[in-house]
């Protein structure tokens, strides 16, 4: 059998140069050649929903995936033609209907919120501080997302979710994250079983791909249940302070430090930023890698 690998990334800040921080300007061309390897397959990770990532691929002119794992890890989705398309021609549209939803993993993931609907979950937290409901199309079937101000105790907060969701017998994963940019929290309530982490090692099971032979790259804060585990994982260099030092403390506590690879920068001449920290560090992980990206560089 030849060698397969599964690269898993996350969207905002990490393949998309859509931080603070500057992007390398040969990152993303270099990118596009690693995962155009018959090798390499791609899944998108992203809180985004399923359109959102397809608005994503269509403006920043993205290679299309072959997995999609949307929501925070709570919906996959796969190419629905009989053919891998890797390339994603100027143009060329990716539609809804080129997807299909993995119904085993709603399945999987669904026992955790014992029958609850969002409009459940949303009733249920109403009594809670500083909660503010994001838009209606970022909720999903199995997210509930709420935008919270930066400066609130985001521990406590999550605490007294957790003790009221516990009560009404649901099972839940509170995702924090803080949004640079706009200098908001971002809170997702999950299904337990349904962090990026639960979904790629889901991906992994399904699709057959040991963990030597899967890379995941992240960025912040929605991340770290993959960052900290026993997945392979990248964090790249435009990664926040408070994120890099929670990553690597969590990691060694949890003996997970070999798992992780911090991107420093000056891989190929690149900063570390975005694709180029996905680069080095699947490089780190795949040191075969190396050849296909040589032999691409200008």
């Amino acid at each position: 059998m030849s060698e397969r690998y599964l690269l898993c990334t996350d969207l905002d800040r990490t393949l998309l140069p859509n931080g603070l921080q500057p992007e390398s300007a040969c990152a993303r061309p270099l990118f596009r050649k690693l995962v155009s390897h018959p090798e390499v397959h791609l899944a998108y990770v992203s809180g985004r929903s399923l359109e959102l990532v397809l608005q994503a691929i269509a403006k920043w002119d993205l290679p299309r995936p072959d997995f999609i794992l949307g929501d925070v890890g709570s919906s996959i989705y796969e190419q629905a033609g009989q053919h891998r398309e890797i390339a994603n021609p100027a143009g060329s549209e990716t539609r809804p209907d080129q997807w299909r939803r993995l119904e085993q993993w709603d399945r999987e993931i669904a026992s955790d919120w014992n029958g609850s609907s969002v409009i459940d979950i949303v009733t249920l937290l109403a009594p809670v501080d500083g909660l503010v409901l994001q838009e209606k199309h970022k909720q999903t079937r199995f997210k509930v997302s709420y935008y919270v101000a930066p400066q609130v105790d985001d521990k406590a907060m999550r605490q007294q979710m957790q003790t009221i969701l516990a009560n009404a017998g649901i099972r839940a994963s509170l995702i924090w994250s803080i949004d640079e940019a706009e200098q908001l929290g971002l809170l997702d309530v999950l299904p337990a079983s349904a962090t990026k982490r639960h979904a790629i090692e889901f991906l992994m099971r399904q699709q057959h791909f040991n963990p030597g032979e899967t890379v995941f790259a992240g960025d912040s804060g929605n991340d770290l249940p993959v960052l900290v585990s026993p997945v392979q994982s990248v964090l790249v260099a435009n990664a926040t302070v408070e994120v890099q030092n929670q990553a690597v403390q969590e990691a060694e506590a949890s003996g997970q430090a070999a798992a992780l690879y911090v991107a420093r920068g000056n891989y190929l001449g690149m900063n570390g930023n975005y694709s180029a920290g996905i680069l080095e560090g699947f490089v780190h992980y795949i040191p075969q890698a190396e050849n296909w990206l040589q032999e691409a560089s200008p």
